[in-house]
């Protein structure tokens, strides 16, 4: 039961039979996280790849000055991940933290690359989920050059409203690249 979401999610990018998604589940590992406990910290290697069933993270980052900076939040159906310290096992410059009680499944390097063997279309759908992860970021690095910070805020409220009613205003601004009270400026002036 706790795989059914994995395999739609699966299904929306590639075609599998029924065991092959029943062979790909195998190679996740469940993992229960606290509310406010972290999956990565900055400093450490990611040696996995999560899939969000249920619950929200945010990943971010501690700039030199202590500013967080969040570069997305991960909630239901979502994947996570710093790919960087994933694929080259170097130190992650990522934290991803709980930010209700949530549940994921998790999926090694070494697994993926055995996965990637045993299942070849599996390359074929993380080259498809990569590309669609690069849009996106290309849209946010746009929107951020190219929108004020009211509009980058109606656009986040609007077409993330389930991951923003779980965020406090000081996430949700650290996310935009805003301060606190600038956010409350035009929460009030909305």
């Amino acid at each position: 039961m706790k795989y059914n979401l994995l395999k739609q999610n699966i299904q929306k990018n590639v075609t599998l039979s029924d065991a092959e998604l029943e062979n790909i589940c195998t190679y996740f590992q469940p993992l229960q996280i606290q509310k406010k406990e972290f999956l990565l910290t900055q400093g450490s290697v990611c040696k996995f790849e999560g899939f969000v069933i249920d619950g929200c993270f945010r990943i971010f980052t501690i700039d030199k000055k202590g500013n967080e900076n969040t570069l997305y939040f991960a909630s239901n159906d979502w994947w996570l991940m710093d790919i960087d310290s994933f694929m080259n096992q170097k130190s992650s410059d990522l934290n991803i933290q709980a930010l209700e009680d949530s549940t994921l499944l998790l999926i090694s390097r070494e697994d993926k690359l055995a996965l990637y063997e045993t299942v070849p279309v599996v390359e074929k759908l993380f080259r498809i989920m990569s590309q669609k992860a690069i849009v996106a970021w290309q849209r946010r690095l746009i929107s951020n050059h190219c929108q004020t910070a009211k509009e980058r805020y109606f656009h986040f409220t609007t077409t993330y409203p389930n991951i923003v009613s779980k965020l406090t205003d000081k996430q949700v601004a650290s996310y935009l690249g805003i301060t606190h009270e600038f956010l409350s400026k035009i929460k009030k002036n909305s």
